[in-house]
């Protein structure tokens, strides 16, 4: 008989991308696509990482600016900006950021634990760090980033 730990496949593929000139990943079973940027409708009173609100084949998403979500600078407008869409939770979201630079794929041990840093909201959105070549990717918890407070923008 096999222990349930023997379904865990050992390697585990993520999309990487640059927002605030720096290299975030997410887990590829969470991406549903990747879009060109286009204009957000903006919506009053919402979070400063939510730029707003796409038509996405009729259903509406909010947009949020990774960079601003982690404390870092807004992503300046660029028409090679890309939009991640992904899901957590049955909900869909966008992930405004500059550039998607590969899939990559490791085993689960070159998943490093995020150092304690005692810090803000952006250290929670943060679940590990993966060593490439010579600098690091950080792992993203979509669940995370898309809590803002506490209330989920739906």
């Amino acid at each position: 008989m096999q222990s349930p730990e023997s379904h865990v496949p050992s390697e585990v593929e993520f999309v990487t991308f640059f927002t605030g000139g720096q290299s975030f990943s997410i887990d590829i079973t969470q991406v549903r696509e990747i879009r060109r940027w286009s204009a957000v409708t903006p919506l009053p009173h919402a979070p400063a990482e939510v730029l707003g609100v796409m038509n996405l084949r009729g259903s509406v998403i909010p947009i949020f600016d990774l960079a601003v979500r982690f404390g870092l600078n807004r992503t300046p407008d660029n028409a090679r900006n890309v939009v991640v869409i992904a899901a957590h939770d049955n909900q869909t979201v966008g992930l405004l950021v500059e550039s998607v630079s590969e899939i990559l794929s490791v085993s689960r041990d070159r998943i490093q634990e995020t150092p304690d840093l005692r810090s803000d909201n952006s250290r929670q959105s943060i679940i590990g760090v993966i060593t490439v070549d010579e600098g690091m990717t950080r792992v993203i918890d979509l669940g995370a980033v898309i809590t803002t407070g506490k209330r989920t923008v739906q």
